[in-house]
């Protein structure tokens, strides 16, 4: 609140280096002290004191982040050229890199490795310690001035820390997080918009907006690799020196900087993270090796595109061409066909891949994939391979464009379309065999029964003997059944057995999730459940009561009235129960009260508990729990990796609460 003794520039100045303060540490350390409710009131307040006084507003207030629609960028030209790197493209090449060096410098000089961030160059200048332009790289002599979109991203400070004297240059690599890449192609994929190849190329699209509102929402983040000091920090000696004073001064540079006495150590570091980079939430396609000290850079100097005293070593690509040899249909669970590209064998990322992900028909239309095609593939986020271009240089005569198949490729029932969805449906849901042995595998999963030892291979051996036809047929298998199979043992089908005896009587709420009613995931069963507590009331209930369930609505409640009204679904649960497959009630026993009334939303990773033990303490004490944010939730409570709910719970004024202070709300109670 507003603090009577303060003057109004003295509270807008505390404002503008708290709320600076706390960008810095959830932003570029990754390690927030004030929860999102609590920053969001103090940047309420802010932007009431700075609408008042507009004449207080100062450039590095964390209001001036987000401009307005700009026609065109205009070119700049840099002070000091920006060179590019020469690669070595082997350990080989390394070393003949760093012999040079030697022969040039007479001895052998200290090195420093840093991971090569797959984004774009920036140079950012500040004066007087603060931030008044951002550059793109461009030729390296000529960049286009893009300030207003690059004031958006957070990880870069609009003033330097503890030094307003300071002028200086950074320059840096613009990345997009891999998980926010994903989440932006899904997004536009839904939405029928461009799906973009790489973190790389989504970041360089982000950043030319001419609309910076639609960059600030694109989450982009900073690594700074070097600065330029222009009238200060001269006692700086080396690269390495001049990274810690970066960090000092409120930049964000890459934790992952390591120093080393010769090439052999560099070469130590490349083989590390070949791979290990993988585990990283941000692209890399290599490690830039400099020699450390400023002063033998000097002596080493440049050539006319490059700097002798640093090369980049290129990691194998993760991006490959090769052919298309076909294009394979999937039925999942739902009845959606699926397309999957059969490639020729090719490494990628460290493994060999022989299929990606085509994503749906449209997308094959969009692209314009014929089978023969040379295609390029690429790992989403490093795990999924997908196709995401076409090579129509390679393209011979006689290749014909891809028809999306009439009819279900599994049981021949014809695919139909389904309003404001892209896929391809098979209707016959309940007798497709692809369908029925893709639910029976969701069954067994983590999230839904979770039975252990039964896996997609196990059913795939049981199908294929004619010894399972729905998921109570698991129920009615014997140890001796489970032996009759290619490599079980009587201690495996023993196991198998129990795991599967010992699922009869899981909770309400999995036992939902499991039948893999149309619309119905794990938050929306837990939601059903935990209103009606017993599989007896969901049999009874209309649609009005289902539909009145927050979080749920009308075409979900139409899907599960449906689902508990079909004649075959009725014969499924009938053999369930005979079977003694009789799910828990979810009832709860309340402890307390004292959040009577109050709906909260989990989102993100838990530390202490899953999201399942969350719920459950909030229902003991008297609250309820909604798979979605809207004006009525009371709280959401915010883990690691938070997404899309995190964002509207803001954008609404919603309380939120990170795990601590639920954990503290919690105690309170006790």
């Amino acid at each position: 609140m507003y603090v009577g003794y303060m003057d109004t520039k003295e509270r807008i100045d505390t404002l503008v280096k708290e709320l600076n303060r706390h960008s810095y540490l959830y932003y570029v350390e990754e390690n927030p002290s004030l929860s999102d409710f609590e920053y969001d009131e103090m940047y309420r307040e802010l932007k009431k004191l700075e609408d008042e006084n507009p004449s207080l507003i100062s450039p590095d207030s964390p209001t001036q982040r987000v401009g307005a629609i700009g026609t065109k960028f205009e070119p700049f030209k840099h002070k000091i050229r920006l060179y590019s790197l020469d690669n070595s493209n082997n350990y080989e090449e390394l070393e003949k890199w760093y012999e040079r060096v030697e022969k040039e410098l007479g001895k052998s000089p200290e090195l420093v490795c840093e991971l090569k961030i797959d984004g774009l160059a920036i140079a950012l200048t500040y004066e007087n310690g603060l931030f008044v332009r951002g550059v793109t790289r461009g030729d390296g002599v000529v960049g286009e001035n893009i300030t207003a979109n690059l004031k958006t991203i957070k990880a870069i400070p609009l003033k330097v820390f503890n030094d307003e004297k300071t002028n200086i240059e950074v320059r840096g690599e613009i990345y997009m997080p891999k998980t926010s890449f994903e989440k932006l192609n899904e997004e536009n994929l839904k939405n029928g918009e461009k799906i973009f190849a790489n973190p790389r190329n989504a970041a360089s699209g982000s950043l030319r907006q001419l609309d910076s509102s639609i960059t600030a929402k694109r989450d982009l983040s900073m690594f700074c690799y070097t600065a330029l000091f222009q009238d200060n920090d001269n006692d700086i000696k080396s690269h390495y020196d001049s990274i810690l004073r970066l960090k000092e001064l409120g930049f964000k540079v890459n934790p992952n900087i390591k120093k080393v006495s010769n090439i052999k150590g560099a070469i130590e570091y490349c083989k590390n993270w070949e791979f290990k980079r993988f585990e990283l939430n941000y692209a890399t396609d290599g490690v830039v090796i400099k020699v450390n000290d400023f002063a033998l850079q000097n002596e080493l100097g440049f050539t006319a595109r490059a700097p002798k005293w640093a090369t980049a070593f290129k990691f194998p690509p993760e991006e490959v061409n090769t052919k298309l040899l076909d294009i394979e249909l999937g039925v999942g669970k739902t009845g959606a066909v699926t397309p999957v590209a059969v490639l020729e064998p090719v490494q990628l990322a460290g493994s060999t891949v022989s299929r990606a992900s085509l994503h749906n028909f449209d997308e094959i239309k969009r692209l314009d994939v014929r089978i023969g095609d040379t295609v390029l593939i690429k790992k989403a986020a490093e795990i999924i391979p997908k196709v995401i271009k076409v090579n129509m240089e390679k393209r011979e005569n006689g290749f014909t464009p891809y028809e999306p198949p009439k009819a279900c490729p599994c049981c021949d029932t014809p695919l139909e379309t389904r309003e404001s969805e892209v896929n391809l449906y098979c209707p016959n849901s309940l007798a497709c065999p692809e369908q029925i042995r893709a639910k029976i595998e969701y069954w067994v999963s983590k999230e839904a029964m979770d039975i252990d030892f039964v896996g997609p291979s196990l059913i795939e051996q049981l199908f294929d003997r004619k010894m399972l036809k729905s998921p109570a047929d698991l129920y009615k298998l014997s140890q001796d059944d489970f032996m009759k199979l290619d490599l079980i043992k009587e201690k495996s089908a023993s196991n198998i057995y129990n795991s599967i005896q010992d699922s009869k009587n899981r909770p309400l709420n999995r036992f939902l999730t499991a039948l893999s009613i149309k619309h119905v995931g794990k938050e929306t069963a837990q939601l059903i459940s935990g209103h009606f507590m017993s599989l007896d009331k969901i049999y009874s209930a209309q649609i009005e009561e289902i539909s009145a369930i927050e979080g749920v609505g009308e075409k979900i409640a139409e899907s599960v009235y449906e689902f508990f009204h079909s004649k075959t679904s009725l014969e499924l649960l009938s053999d369930l129960a005979s079977c003694g497959v009789i799910p828990q009630s979810d009832e709860v026993i309340v402890k307390s009260d004292i959040f009577a009334n109050k709906t909260f939303v989990l989102t993100g990773t838990l530390k202490n508990f899953t999201r399942d033990e969350a719920s459950e303490k909030i229902k003991m004490l008297g609250g309820k729990t909604s798979s979605s944010v809207s004006k009525n939730t009371s709280f959401v409570i915010a883990g690691e990796s938070a997404g899309s709910k995190l964002t509207k719970a803001q954008n609404l004024g919603v309380i939120i609460l990170s795990e601590e202070e639920f954990l503290d709300m919690l105690k309170r109670t006790e």
